[in-house]
């Protein structure tokens, strides 16, 4: 059975959206994520305690906004892209994405 990790998007005083982590297993257990690497990072060490057998369960507050919910899923997009793309160079046995292409996507050569 899986563990659920329950995932809420809020909203701060200043409108900037975070994420609220909550593993339903532990009645004590929060955590607040500003970003989408840091989102990634929590919830791979969370699925670690758990040998990866984990469900995320989404919502968002009443107060965030649909463009706000947009921001968000945009961002793991490309956030599951990159990685991607970094898992398939490596496969290739190339080197990473981020050592071949300057930041302006341009080839280093």
């Amino acid at each position: 059975m899986s563990v659920i990790i329950q995932t809420t998007i809020k909203t701060n005083a200043l409108g900037r959206w975070y994420i609220e982590l909550k593993d339903t297993t532990e009645e004590d257990s929060m955590e607040i994520c500003l970003d989408i690497n840091e989102y990634a990072q929590k919830i791979e060490e969370m699925g670690a305690e758990y040998g990866g057998d984990i469900e995320v369960a989404w919502q968002a507050d009443a107060e965030v906004t649909k463009e706000q919910i947009n921001e968000v899923r945009m961002e793991i997009n490309e956030y599951e892209a990159k990685r991607e793309a970094q898992e398939a160079s490596e496969a290739q046995g190339g080197e990473s994405a981020t050592t071949t292409y300057q930041a302006d996507g341009t080839p280093s050569f």
